[in-house]
């Protein structure tokens, strides 16, 4: 682990993992926390850097959250953003009020003072993202305007004596034109980091730590198949072997033949030298989900009965005192760290039940992003088709069907998704677009086939292009390609008479279709 590294103090904005990825991205190691973060607890970890994230509220407001003020006096560099900004002009005496104009979108911004280390070579007249309605009306004491734009007059402050600083707008978005500037600059110039965060020493690192960790000890790895548990499975088998079993579920929920591939790769013909097993679940899931059509309980029923599985299969086996879980940084943000709203309430994150009978999680990826969890996967020589595979969610097609998960829904889901994935490929489009797959609505309409009329269901295509898989946009993929394969579902996919193709980003909408 890096010995530099940055904090984030989450507010309750949507853009929190951005900013953490976008300063990985630079070379320096980042975490997020809580804006409750004692302060003494942050002042013994001697983070390089403390950024604060935007958020919903107004700081003047009944709801407003604020920051210990003891903060702003520990000496060390702090970034505001947005909300971050506002609530470091608030509480340090300065105003902030309603503008007479919100600022939404791109925005030119004009830079002020060209000697400040926050604004080091960015040109005088650049194009932010910005996205408030309040903002800072008078500066605090011991602060310089360094940036403006035409509705607000104070879109960048400094205070170079207390490392201070404050900005309106939201760098870590790539519509800020120079906005990684100003985040390296942050970076560098103010907290003057070194850089030294580098994938390249993740495997070996973690590798000695779970040795450490797990030493004589027994552990069961949760393997789906996915980029996430088969990174986690590798790493694990290469740091303890034998004391390692993985367990697969087939839960009824997989892609088309992904049980048969799962069992290939990773059984006992496969390369890798695993304990495995392998558990069908099927029909105790389906009927688990019986009359279910709420995605949030979805989620809860299924990744109940996981655990429960991987309960039996420890009995069975004999003791096991740790268990394995392919849990990524993005997934313990979304399963909630802040004040932000919990995104994904199927991964067990920060803790197991009380009635779970292992001594505890092991997450070796749970402080990586998926782009990051690919290298270490390249790293431990795992084949790039495994690498790259798509990512797929631990509910699996559970939450792909809208309402009530059936067995004749989940063949539907799957053969769509089959025809889908397949020729993007022949397209050469699978390594362009990030996530792409077909979902199954609730909604059935009326279609004709040949001389008869139809009532069946409409087929969703979802297809998104993202970096860091925090935010997204829809991919614009050729009509051809979509009308293909619209054709083939039709006629090939039973009971589907209309294909539909989502194009929501992310946010206002998930990358997944529930």
């Amino acid at each position: 682990m890096s010995k530099e590294k940055i904090f984030v103090l989450d507010f309750g904005g949507q853009y929190n993992q951005l900013i953490a990825r976008r300063v990985r991205d630079n070379g320096v190691y980042c975490e997020i926390h809580s804006y409750k973060m004692p302060v003494e607890e942050i002042q013994s970890a001697a983070p390089s850097g403390i950024i604060l994230t935007g958020g919903p509220n107004s700081v003047y407001g009944e709801e407003a959250i604020l920051a210990d003020p003891k903060l702003f006096e520990l000496g060390i560099p702090i970034l505001g953003i947005c909300y971050g900004a506002q609530l470091m002009a608030h509480m340090l005496g300065g105003r902030v009020e309603t503008a007479p104009t919100s600022e939404y979108g791109k925005t030119e911004m004009n830079v002020i003072s060209g000697s400040s280390k926050l604004m080091k070579n960015v040109p005088e007249k650049t194009i932010v993202w910005m996205s408030h309605t309040d903002y800072i009306s008078k500066l605090p004491s011991g602060f310089n305007k360094i940036a403006s734009t035409e509705v607000c007059p104070i879109a960048a402050m400094e205070d170079n004596d207390r490392r201070l600083y404050a900005i309106q707008c939201h760098p870590e978005v790539t519509h800020s034109v120079d906005g990684d500037k100003i985040l390296r600059n942050f970076l560098y110039e103010v907290c003057e980091c070194k850089g030294d965060w580098q994938m390249s020493s993740f495997a070996g690192k973690a590798i000695e730590s779970i040795k450490k960790t797990v030493g004589d000890g027994k552990a069961l790895c949760a393997l789906s198949g996915g980029v996430d548990s088969s990174v986690a499975a590798v790493l694990m088998s290469k740091a303890i072997g034998k004391q390692l079993t993985c367990v697969f579920v087939d839960h009824g929920l997989l892609r088309k033949n992904e049980a048969e591939q799962v069992s290939e790769i990773f059984g006992p013909s496969g390369a890798y030298d695993l304990n495995f097993i392998k558990v069908d679940a099927k029909e105790r899931f389906y009927e688990k989900l019986k009359g279910v059509t709420d995605p949030e309980t979805k989620r809860k029923i299924i990744g109940e009965e996981f655990i429960r599985v991987f309960e039996e299969e420890a009995k069975k086996i004999g003791s096991v005192d740790y268990m394995v879980q392919g849990t990524i940084y993005p997934d313990v943000i979304e399963s909630g760290v802040g004040p932000s709203a919990v995104i994904k309430s199927h991964h067990n994150v920060g803790g197991l039940p009380d009635h779970v009978d292992f001594k505890e999680i092991i997450e070796p990826l749970r402080d990586l992003f998926k782009d990051e969890v690919r290298k270490v996967g390249l790293e431990l020589g795992i084949p790039e088709e495994l690498v790259f595979r798509q990512p797929f969610p631990g509910p699996g097609l559970g939450i792909r069907i809208i309402g009530e998960v059936t067995a004749e829904k989940v063949k539907i889901v799957q053969d769509a998704d089959a025809i889908f994935r397949e020729e993007v490929a022949k397209a050469g489009l699978n390594y362009d677009i990030n996530q792409y797959f077909a979902a199954l609505t609730n909604m059935r309409s009326v279609g004709v086939m040949g001389d008869f009329r139809t009532y069946d269901y409409a087929v969703v295509l979802r297809a998104v292009t993202t970096i860091d898989f925090m935010s997204a946009e829809a991919a614009q993929l050729p009509w051809e390609l979509l009308e293909k394969v619209m054709n083939r579902i039709i006629n090939e996919v039973d009971h589907v008479n209309r294909v539909l193709y989502d194009c929501t980003s992310k946010p206002p909408g998930t990358i997944e279709f529930e």
